[in-house]
C-alpha cells in the first residue's frame, strides 16, 4: 500500500502543486500562473494565492484519483518566497496585501535593521536589506500606523497557506523566520527587535523546525477535496525546499543551482560565520546548518546573447574545451557572491569567435563556482563531499562536463528539483519518515553523474589559476582562497 504526500509552492508568478509517493515518484502536478506586473513585484493578494492553491489541489486530486486511492494521501506542506510577509488581524484576516520579497520600497528600513542588528546583536544574522521580512514589517508600521494598531500576528507567505489548510496561523519555521529577525542559533526572538524597532513581541509567531506537525486539514477542506484529515506540516522557504528536492540534506552535501543567477546551498555540522556577509546560514531541522549564498552571475547571459544558435554553439563548444580563455559573463555591474565587488563588470576574451566566447563563458561560471566551494571549505573547516546540481544550466551536458573537471569532483544532476517537490518531501519527513535526511534519501533521484577526466582536470587547473589572477588584477578579489584544512 503506497503513501502519498502533497507539496504546494506559492511563487511570485504562480502556484504549483505536486503529489509524490513515498519513493519520490510523481503521481501528478498542476499549476496556475499569475501575471507579473510592477505592482505584483511589490504586493500580492493572499486571497488569490489561496484560491489558486485550492483550485490546483482540486484539479490535482481529481486527476490523481483516477490512478490511485487518494485516501492514502498522508500529509501536505508548503513552500513560498523568503521575506514575503503579511500582517493579520485578530480574525486572521490580512490587514494589507502581502509585502513581497521583491518590493524595494523598504530600502531605508533595511539599512536601519542591518545597522541595529550589527550594534545590538552582532553574533546573530545581520544581513538585512530591503528584501528581508523584518525590513518590511518596520516599513509597514511606519507607513500604515492605523493598520499597524490592529496587527495581531505577522506571518510569512508559507504560513498563510499553512493557516488556510489547518486553521492555525501561529507557527512559522526556522527558514522563514531567519530574515524576520529570529535567532536560529539560540532559538529565540532577540530582544533588540522590540527594544530598538517599532515591533511588539506578541506580533511574532512561535518558530519550529521544518517538518513539524502543525495540525490536521480542516474538516470542510477534507470533505471538499476527498481526503482524510491529513497532517499539515510546517514548510520552508523556496530556496531551501529546492535544496531538499535535490537531495543535498546531509553534512558535506551541496547544491549548485545555475538559473538566472548562481545559487549555492549546502549542509554543515557547524554554523558558518562569514565576516564579509557572502554566506548566511539557515537551521536544518535535524540540528545541522544550511549555509548558502547567491551571486549575480549565472546563466542569464545565455538567453541574452546566445539563444538564437544554442544547439550549434553547444556542439561547437564540445570541440573547443578547454579553451584556455578567460571570461566572466556578468551582465550587470557588481557581484555579491562568492565575492563582494560592487565595481565588478563582466568581460570576454579578446579576438575570440562566438563559439569560443560561449564555451569560455561556461568555463568562467564554473571557475566562480569553484571559488565559492573553496571559500566555503575555508570558512567552515568542513569538506564539500558531494555537489548536486539543478537549474537551466544543468541541462547542458557540456557545461556539466566543464564543471565536473573544474571542480575536480563528480557533479550529480538531480531529477524533479522543484520547490513543490521539496515541500512534498518535507511533508513526508514530518508524517511518514523519521527524519528529513531519511525522506530525501528515499524520495530524491540522481538523473546522471558527470565525473572528472584527468587530462581535462589538469588543463582546467592551469586555466583556473589564470582566472583567479585576472580577477585579482582587476581588484574583484584579493587573491586565491587560503587553504585552511
Amino acid at each position: 500500500m503506497h503513501s502519498y504526500f502533497l507539496g504546494i509552492d506559492v511563487g511570485t508568478q504562480g502556484v504549483r502543486t505536486v503529489l509524490l509517493d513515498e519513493s519520490g515518484n510523481t503521481i501528478g502536478s498542476t499549476e496556475k500562473v499569475f501575471p507579473l506586473t510592477r505592482h505584483s513585484r511589490e504586493e500580492q493578494s493572499p486571497a488569490v494565492w489561496w484560491e489558486s492553491a485550492f483550485e490546483c489541489l482540486q484539479n490535482l486530486l481529481v486527476s490523481a484519483g483516477k490512478v490511485i486511492d487518494i485516501k492514502a494521501v498522508k500529509a501536505v506542506s508548503v513552500t513560498s518566497t523568503s521575506g514575503t510577509v503579511i500582517p493579520l488581524d485578530e480574525h486572521n484576516e490580512p490587514l494589507h496585501d502581502a509585502l513581497m520579497y521583491s518590493d524595494t520600497r523598504p530600502a531605508a528600513e533595511g539599512k536601519l535593521c542591518r545597522e541595529t542588528a550589527e550594534r545590538y546583536h552582532p553574533h546573530g544574522y545581520t544581513g538585512f536589506n530591503a528584501s528581508s521580512g523584518l525590513s518590511k514589517m518596520v516599513w509597514f508600521v511606519n507607513h500604515f500606523p492605523e493598520k499597524a494598531a490592529r496587527i495581531n500576528t505577522w506571518i510569512h507567505a508559507t504560513d498563510f497557506i499553512i493557516g488556510k489548510l489547518s486553521g492555525d496561523y501561529s507557527y512559522t519555521d526556522y527558514t522563514n523566520a531567519l530574515k524576520s529577525g529570529f535567532d536560529v542559533g539560540t532559538g529565540e526572538w532577540p530582544a533588540w527587535l522590540t527594544e530598538h524597532l517599532p515591533l511588539r513581541r506578541e506580533w511574532l509567531q512561535e518558530v519550529v523546525p521544518s517538518g513539524t506537525q502543525i495540525g490536521r486539514l480542516l474538516p470542510e477542506l477534507s470533505k471538499s477535496l476527498g481526503l482524510k484529515p491529513i497532517q499539515v506540516i510546517a514548510g520552508m522557504t523556496d530556496g531551501c525546499a529546492s535544496q531538499v528536492a535535490s537531495g543535498a540534506v546531509q553534512p558535506g552535501d551541496w547544491n549548485t543551482t545555475i538559473g538566472t543567477t548562481l545559487v549555492v546551498k549546502g549542509v554543515t555540522t557547524q554554523e558558518v560565520r562569514d565576516p564579509e556577509g557572502r554566506l548566511y546560514s539557515h537551521r536544518h531541522p535535524e540540528g545541522y546548518w544550511m549555509p548558502g549564498g547567491a551571486g549575480n552571475i549565472g546563466a542569464d547571459w545565455v538567453s541574452a546573447g546566445f539563444a538564437d544558435e544554442l544547439p550549434a554553439l553547444t556542439a561547437a563548444a564540445a570541440e573547443l574545451i578547454p579553451t584556455g580563455l578567460i571570461a566572466y559573463p556578468l551582465l550587470q555591474q557588481g557581484e555579491r557572491f562568492p565575492f563582494i565587488a560592487p565595481q565588478a563588470r563582466g568581460f570576454a576574451p579578446d579576438n575570440a569567435n562566438r563559439a569560443a566566447t560561449f564555451a569560455a563563458n561556461m568555463e568562467g561560471v564554473a571557475f566562480v563556482e569553484r571559488y565559492a566551494y573553496e571559500m566555503i571549505e575555508s570558512l567552515s573547516g568542513e569538506d564539500v563531499n558531494a555537489v548536486y546540481t539543478a537549474g537551466g544550466g544543468s541541462n547542458s551536458d557540456i557545461w556539466l562536463t566543464i564543471r565536473a573537471n573544474v571542480l575536480n569532483r563528480p557533479v550529480h544532476k538531480c531529477a524533479n528539483v522543484t520547490g513543490a517537490a521539496g515541500a512534498a518531501i518535507v511533508a513526508a519527513a514530518g508524517s511518514y519518515f523519521a527524519t528529513l535526511t531519511e525522506a530525501a534519501r528515499a524520495m530524491t533521484r540522481i538523473e546522471k553523474t558527470i565525473r572528472p577526466e584527468p587530462a581535462l582536470t589538469e588543463a582546467y587547473e592551469r586555466q583556473h589559476r589564470n582566472f583567479i589572477q585576472t580577477l585579482t588584477e582587476k581588484g574583484f578579489i584579493a587573491g586565491p582562497v587560503p587553504i585552511t584544512h
